[in-house]
């Protein structure tokens, strides 16, 4: 087999940037665990709100939880109340303080992690595979994406041979 990497490695510094930020000496696998637990717990209960990243930020006892989410009223809930409770849990699980702040993702359909889900969650409620990928891929060529590569595996359709079928498109350069 061969020897992946992420490609997330290759760009932080470049494109993008560190999902973590802290330093610690002797205490650098307790802190990987603890924030793997947070993005965990985070992603697994509020995943109805459409969250494309964590970032997690240490200074000082503290742990600063950003998240990047296209429903922040869901997270948020009635009058910030399922956020206290959030933080509650967080609080017990880590034994830090710690603060959640909410970003919203203004243009959805340009953020590569929640097509993704759109697409699994269509594909989850029985919709033919290339009625999701198509209609995923239009929406974001339509709002303003410069391309998109979508690609689905497995036993597509119900078919017994599991096999991997991709689209890609490019908007067109001669529209008007």
């Amino acid at each position: 087999m061969g020897q992946k990497v992420n490609p997330h490695g290759l760009r932080v510094g470049i494109i993008k940037d560190w999902d973590s930020k802290w330093y610690a000496e002797g205490d650098f696998a307790d802190y990987l665990v603890e924030d793997y637990k947070i993005r965990d717990y985070l992603k697994r209960n509020l995943y109805a709100a459409g969250i494309s990243k964590i970032e997690i930020e240490r200074s000082a006892g503290r742990v600063r939880a950003t998240v990047f989410t296209s429903k922040p009223g869901i997270i948020i809930g009635k009058s910030g109340k399922d956020i206290e409770k959030t933080k509650a849990v967080l609080q017990r699980k880590t034994g830090k303080n710690i603060d959640i702040e909410i970003r919203q993702i203004k243009r959805p359909d340009l953020d590569a992690q929640l097509v993704a889900e759109n697409i699994a969650q269509q594909l989850e409620n029985r919709v033919s595979f290339r009625r999701a990928m198509k209609s995923a891929m239009q929406r974001t060529i339509k709002n303003g994406a410069k391309g998109i590569k979508a690609s689905v595996s497995g036993r597509l359709g119900g078919a017994d041979i599991a096999r991997r079928e991709f689209y890609w498109r490019v908007p067109s350069l001669f529209r008007p």
